[in-house]
Protein backbone atom coordinates (compact mmCIF):
# COMPACT_ATOMS: atom_id res chain seq x y z
CA UNK A 1 0.00 0.00 0.00
CA UNK A 2 2.53 2.41 1.44
CA UNK A 3 5.88 0.78 0.08
CA UNK A 4 5.81 -0.59 3.51
CA UNK A 5 7.07 -4.63 4.26
CA UNK A 6 4.45 -7.01 4.03
CA UNK A 7 4.34 -9.31 7.77
CA UNK A 8 2.74 -12.33 8.94
CA UNK A 9 1.86 -13.74 5.84
CA UNK A 10 2.02 -17.67 4.87
CA UNK A 11 1.74 -19.43 1.75
CA UNK A 12 0.67 -22.80 0.73
CA UNK A 13 1.66 -24.01 -2.89
CA UNK A 14 -1.12 -26.88 -4.00
CA UNK A 15 -0.14 -27.82 -7.75
CA UNK A 16 2.60 -26.73 -10.16
CA UNK A 17 4.25 -27.72 -12.96
CA UNK A 18 7.81 -28.41 -14.41
CA UNK A 19 8.84 -28.23 -18.09
CA UNK A 20 12.70 -28.78 -18.61
CA UNK A 21 12.63 -25.72 -21.56
CA UNK A 22 10.47 -23.15 -20.23
CA UNK A 23 11.18 -23.06 -16.65
CA UNK A 24 13.99 -21.66 -14.71
CA UNK A 25 14.51 -20.05 -11.41
CA UNK A 26 13.82 -16.61 -12.98
CA UNK A 27 10.67 -17.57 -14.63
CA UNK A 28 8.94 -19.07 -10.88
CA UNK A 29 10.35 -16.59 -8.67
CA UNK A 30 8.08 -14.22 -11.38
CA UNK A 31 5.63 -16.53 -11.34
CA UNK A 32 5.82 -16.13 -7.38
CA UNK A 33 5.61 -12.58 -7.33
CA UNK A 34 2.78 -11.82 -9.53
CA UNK A 35 0.69 -14.69 -7.67
CA UNK A 36 1.82 -12.66 -4.58
CA UNK A 37 1.14 -8.99 -5.86
CA UNK A 38 -2.97 -10.56 -6.87
CA UNK A 39 -3.49 -12.01 -3.62
CA UNK A 40 -1.95 -9.17 -1.37
CA UNK A 41 -4.36 -6.90 -3.67
CA UNK A 42 -7.04 -9.05 -2.89
CA UNK A 43 -6.82 -9.55 0.66
CA UNK A 44 -7.61 -5.90 1.23
CA UNK A 45 -3.93 -4.74 3.56
CA UNK A 46 -4.18 -2.44 6.00
CA UNK A 47 -1.07 -0.26 7.59
CA UNK A 48 -0.54 -0.94 10.66
CA UNK A 49 0.14 1.82 13.63
CA UNK A 50 2.27 1.06 17.18
CA UNK A 51 -0.25 1.83 20.25
CA UNK A 52 1.51 2.85 23.33
CA UNK A 53 0.37 2.02 26.89
CA UNK A 54 0.28 5.44 28.79
CA UNK A 55 -0.01 6.52 32.08
CA UNK A 56 0.20 9.99 32.82
CA UNK A 57 -0.17 11.29 36.91
CA UNK A 58 -0.69 14.67 37.42
CA UNK A 59 -2.70 16.92 40.20
CA UNK A 60 -6.30 17.07 39.92
CA UNK A 61 -6.90 20.07 39.14
CA UNK A 62 -5.27 19.62 35.91
CA UNK A 63 -7.69 16.71 34.99
CA UNK A 64 -9.92 18.16 32.62
CA UNK A 65 -7.37 19.67 30.20
CA UNK A 66 -5.03 16.50 30.13
CA UNK A 67 -8.00 14.34 29.37
CA UNK A 68 -8.90 16.55 26.46
CA UNK A 69 -5.12 16.11 24.87
CA UNK A 70 -5.17 12.74 25.40
CA UNK A 71 -8.43 12.64 23.06
CA UNK A 72 -7.10 14.72 20.70
CA UNK A 73 -4.17 12.53 20.48
CA UNK A 74 -6.50 9.60 19.20
CA UNK A 75 -6.19 7.92 23.00
CA UNK A 76 -8.37 5.68 24.67
CA UNK A 77 -8.90 6.19 28.27
CA UNK A 78 -8.91 3.44 30.42
CA UNK A 79 -9.04 4.37 33.75
CA UNK A 80 -8.26 7.43 35.94
CA UNK A 81 -7.61 6.56 39.42
CA UNK A 82 -6.46 8.41 42.34
CA UNK A 83 -3.15 8.45 44.48
CA UNK A 84 -3.08 10.73 47.44
CA UNK A 85 -3.94 14.53 45.85
CA UNK A 86 -2.56 13.26 42.34
CA UNK A 87 -4.70 11.51 39.37
CA UNK A 88 -3.63 8.63 37.51
CA UNK A 89 -4.61 8.30 33.82
CA UNK A 90 -4.16 5.11 31.73
CA UNK A 91 -4.83 5.31 28.06
CA UNK A 92 -3.58 3.82 25.11
CA UNK A 93 -2.30 6.21 22.15
CA UNK A 94 -0.82 5.93 19.22
CA UNK A 95 3.19 6.41 18.53
CA UNK A 96 2.86 8.86 16.08
CA UNK A 97 0.45 10.81 18.11
CA UNK A 98 2.72 11.39 21.14
CA UNK A 99 5.54 12.83 19.93
CA UNK A 100 6.02 16.35 21.71
CA UNK A 101 3.92 15.10 24.57
CA UNK A 102 6.02 15.84 27.19
CA UNK A 103 6.38 19.64 26.15
CA UNK A 104 2.52 19.66 26.13
CA UNK A 105 2.31 18.26 29.27
CA UNK A 106 4.27 20.50 31.40
CA UNK A 107 2.12 23.42 29.45
CA UNK A 108 -0.95 21.98 30.57
CA UNK A 109 0.45 20.97 34.06
CA UNK A 110 2.59 24.06 34.79
CA UNK A 111 5.53 21.82 35.14
CA UNK A 112 3.83 19.47 37.61
CA UNK A 113 2.70 15.75 35.59
CA UNK A 114 4.65 13.37 34.62
CA UNK A 115 3.99 10.14 32.23
CA UNK A 116 5.71 6.80 31.03
CA UNK A 117 5.22 4.93 27.97
CA UNK A 118 5.81 1.27 26.66
CA UNK A 119 4.68 -0.28 23.47
CA UNK A 120 1.46 -2.01 23.62
CA UNK A 121 0.22 -3.58 20.36
CA UNK A 122 -0.57 -2.68 16.76
CA UNK A 123 -4.00 -1.64 15.39
CA UNK A 124 -5.06 -0.86 12.12
CA UNK A 125 -4.84 3.04 11.41
CA UNK A 126 -7.64 4.82 10.66
CA UNK A 127 -8.84 5.10 6.86
CA UNK A 128 -8.29 9.22 6.86
CA UNK A 129 -4.37 8.82 8.49
CA UNK A 130 -3.99 5.69 6.26
CA UNK A 131 -4.81 7.74 3.16
CA UNK A 132 -2.34 10.79 4.12
CA UNK A 133 0.12 8.15 4.27
CA UNK A 134 -0.23 6.44 1.31
CA UNK A 135 -0.43 9.47 -0.27
CA UNK A 136 2.60 10.66 1.38
CA UNK A 137 4.66 8.29 0.17
CA UNK A 138 3.91 8.56 -3.40
CA UNK A 139 5.38 12.08 -3.82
Amino acid sequence: MAHYPVVDIEVALYDGSFHEVDSSEAAFKIAGSMAFQEAAKRAKPVILEPIMKVQVIIPQEFLGETTGDINSRRGKIETIGDRANIKVIDAKVPLSEMFGYATALRSLTQGRGSFSMEFSSYEPTPNNIAQLIIEGKKK
